[in-house]
């Protein structure tokens, strides 16, 4: 017991702990599923501890692994940090960034710039809808996000991408044809396609609601932009995106919505502790160049 503890066997633990799956930790170490199991295996035999209860095909937490995560996820932090300290010296010639959006189009652009100018850094592109983005870059499971409507946090950095308003869209053969715009009571007329608990452009039209003192009642979930889309287009109801994320399918076309104040930003962000790494502070100039 007077060694040291085993760095792999805590990088193994980690993965695990932060999938959630022996599988796709497995999958993120390039290692095979029972070398994984055998690490964090031989880590709780050591200890005489359980760090995972096993339920289904994934796994949860005991109370002592979730304090064990909070210190591999600051030891995890403390080598990516370092990695950056010592790629910065070479003029970032290796080194690895990772990136999380709610949606891909305002991304993909900044990290092509990147890309270009830095091809020797590992990029890891992630996607996912605004809650699980901000908890990603709160966990430091990302060193840089694209969020909407940041609200002033002194414990980030922020650069704004994009002001956008939200508008209703409507397959072109069905309801409203004459119409150029529609009112937040006239939504409610017809089923509301609403994305995923946790997306940003269903919380600020929710909000927008709430605020006009409306209740949605004849709503249907759709799972992400696309199938907001593809809902639409099917007739199934009027769908709300950002006016940007519209774009020119067909058997679409949007509406203007009035009398509500349906604006959104859009920032890339990361931690203000992570902010001179020189990675970051690299997306962030690219960024920074594509607005001018």
């Amino acid at each position: 017991m007077n060694s040291p503890i085993n760095k792999l066997q805590l990088r193994s633990f980690h993965a695990v702990a932060e999938e959630g799956s022996f599988t796709k930790a497995a999958d993120r170490l390039g290692v095979s599923q029972p070398t994984l199991s055998e690490q964090v295996r031989a880590l709780e035999q050591r200890y005489g501890v359980r760090l995972f209860e096993r339920v289904g095909r994934g796994v949860d937490l005991t109370d002592l692994g979730r304090r064990l995560r909070d210190v591999t996820r600051r030891i995890t932090a403390d080598e990516v940090a370092a990695e950056a300290l010592l790629a910065s010296a070479r003029g970032l010639r290796s080194g690895r960034l990772r990136v999380m959006a709610d949606a891909p189009h305002l991304l993909l652009p900044i990290l092509g710039l990147f890309h270009r100018r830095h091809p020797e850094i590992q990029l890891s592109i992630g996607f996912g809808n605004t809650s699980a983005v901000r908890l990603a870059l709160k966990d430091r499971r990302c060193d840089v996000a694209v969020l909407p409507d940041l609200e002033n946090d002194p414990g980030v950095v922020s650069h704004l991408l994009r002001r956008d308003r939200l508008i209703a869209m409507v397959a072109r053969d069905q309801v409203w044809r004459e119409r150029r715009s529609v009112g937040l009571e006239d939504l409610l007329q017809q089923t509301l396609l609403l994305r995923e608990p946790g997306s940003g452009t269903r919380a600020r039209l929710e909000r927008a609601l709430a605020e006009a003192c409306l209740t949605p009642t004849n709503t249907l979930e759709v799972g992400s932009r696309e199938a907001i889309a593809e809902a639409a287009a099917a007739g199934l109801g009027i769908g709300v995106v950002s006016e940007s994320e519209f774009g020119h399918d067909r058997r679409l076309r949007k509406l203007e919505i009035r009398g509500a104040n349906l604006t959104t930003s859009e920032y890339l962000v990361c931690l203000a502790i992570k902010s001179e790494e020189p990675t970051v502070r690299a997306l962030l100039e690219a960024a920074q160049e594509l607005a001018e």
